[in-house]
């Protein structure tokens, strides 16, 4: 049998931990959200992409756009691009699973959106080739990743940076990061 105050304690003392450096982050958050504003204003859109558990976070972070966050507004474009699953599957059988975010990018994307890419590991091949090939496409790009960054980081103009090697942790942090961006984003967006 489990030891339930010990180790919730333990998960709550490392979750306390990890929150604790997310101070460090004010500036690039400032700067996601300022991008985001911008693209949304200006007509254009968010495209998010992650795997698994980002992935997920990702579809929560694109309905807010979609539906809304706190208070009540008009809705603006955001599309989880993990969401679509015969796409995806196509994509990935025609193309390799690396490519399942970036063939959506190069087919939705438009000067002036924001590329949102989640990863934990900073290591997932589809999401360094979304990051690219938003690159490549002029998007602004914002890279939430975990741990030392992996082969991501530096690939995005704006870096959020986990600094934890517990993927649970990362994406609690990750999920708080999206909350505090989408209330700093709507804050900034018309209402009607």
């Amino acid at each position: 049998m489990s030891n339930l105050p010990n180790d919730l304690d333990a998960s709550i003392q490392a979750a306390c931990r990890t929150f604790q450096t997310l101070a460090d982050l004010a500036q690039p958050v400032s700067q996601a959200a300022d991008a985001m504003v911008k693209c949304l204003c200006s007509g254009r859109k968010l495209l998010v992409c992650g795997n698994g558990g980002s992935a997920a976070d990702g579809a929560d972070f694109s309905a807010e756009f979609g539906c809304r966050f706190i208070t009540d507004r008009r809705p603006y474009p955001a599309l989880n691009l993990a969401q679509g699953g015969s796409l995806m599957s196509a994509i990935g059988n025609d193309y390799g699973f690396d490519e399942v975010f970036a063939r959506q990018v190069a087919g939705l994307a438009q000067e002036g959106d924001v590329l949102v890419a989640i990863t934990t590991s900073g290591n997932s091949k589809n999401i360094l080739r979304a990051l690219e090939e938003g690159k490549a496409r002029g998007l602004t790009t914002v890279a939430l990743l975990g741990r030392d960054g992996g082969s991501a980081k530096g690939l995005a103009q704006i870096e959020l940076l986990v600094r934890s090697d517990t993927t649970a942790r990362v994406q609690e942090a990750h999920k708080f990061l999206l909350h505090v961006i989408c209330g700093m984003v709507d804050a900034q967006l018309p209402k009607a």
